[in-house]
């Protein structure tokens, strides 16, 4: 039992895209990032270099997976829960996660890994995953309709997404090419209040057919008027419609009003991640 560790996507994906591929839900991280790396190069998500990991087990068959995209936290997947203290030792021994001082892992399995750090910790942020059950309006109705974006929305998803980012602490910067690739099949909607954009949502490509819906934003000085409620309703149907049986999203744990948002809707929580950096 072992982790092989690389910088080659293509070897990556020939070891372990058929286990990610086998659980798109628990991986849907795995598999969007991959996807954006495929369409969009090595560095989609910045000029660091990626990082690939994959779990062999005792019968030899891979059995899980790991990658990391600087400047964004080391990502696990669904693993055995042999691999995790495993993966514990390597971070101090394998010169591929020198880099390493954050990492996004299901809850469990980052409290294992935390602790095989040896020093402090603390915690970024906790999110929490949700599948949507049977797709339920918004009521009362937000005034307004969902509408495609197209590419002359093209500086508003740049601002928006930026906004966004910001908000959440999120690093890097919002990518012109990956909102292209987003408008190419419909993966960007804007909720339209007298024919003026006031909120946005969009869903990744279905994969598996599974998809998930991010980034949802609307402007602060347009919130409470339930135009993210309308626009999420709108680009779920949306993921549906574009090939998605299952369609997901995260939500921030400490955010009770978006999870309140998303529980009317229809989405069920399914499991919780944290994102853990060194103290």
């Amino acid at each position: 039992m072992t982790w092989t560790f690389s910088t080659d996507l293509a070897a990556y994906l020939a070891a372990a895209r058929p286990v990610v591929a086998a659980q798109p839900v628990v991986d849907t991280l795995l598999l969007t990032v991959a996807d954006a790396l495929e369409r969009r190069g090595p560095h989609a998500y910045g000029p660091g270099d990626p990082l690939f990991g994959w779990w062999t087990g005792a019968d030899g068959a891979v059995c899980g997976a790991l990658l990391r995209t600087p400047p964004f936290p080391l990502l696990l997947g669904a693993v055995p829960p042999e691999a995790v203290p495993a993966l514990g030792a390597a971070l101090s021994r394998e010169p591929l996660l020198a880099g390493v001082d954050e990492f996004n892992a299901r809850s469990a399995d980052a409290l294992v890994l935390a602790r095989a750090w040896g020093t402090r910790s603390r915690v970024v942020e906790e999110s929490r995953l949700h599948r949507l059950g049977a797709l339920a309006a918004p009521d009362p109705a937000p005034p307004g309709r969902a509408r495609p974006a197209a590419g002359a929305d093209l500086p508003l998803l740049l601002e928006w997404v930026e906004a966004f980012n910001r908000e959440l602490g999120q690093p890097g910067t919002a990518s012109e090419a990956a909102l292209r690739d987003r408008i190419s099949y419909g993966g960007a909607l804007l909720w339209e209040d007298g024919g003026v954009p006031v909120s946005l949502a969009g869903f990744s490509r279905p994969i598996g057919a599974v998809s998930r819906v991010f980034p949802v934003y609307t402007p602060p000085g347009l919130r409470g008027r339930g135009y993210a409620a309308g626009v999420t309703h709108a680009v779920s149907g949306a993921a549906y419609a574009a090939g998605a049986s299952e369609v997901l999203l995260f939500t921030d744990v400490a955010n009770p009003t978006s999870n309140a948002l998303y529980r009317r809707l229809g989405y069920a929580p399914l499991e919780d991640r944290v994102h853990l950096a060194r103290a």
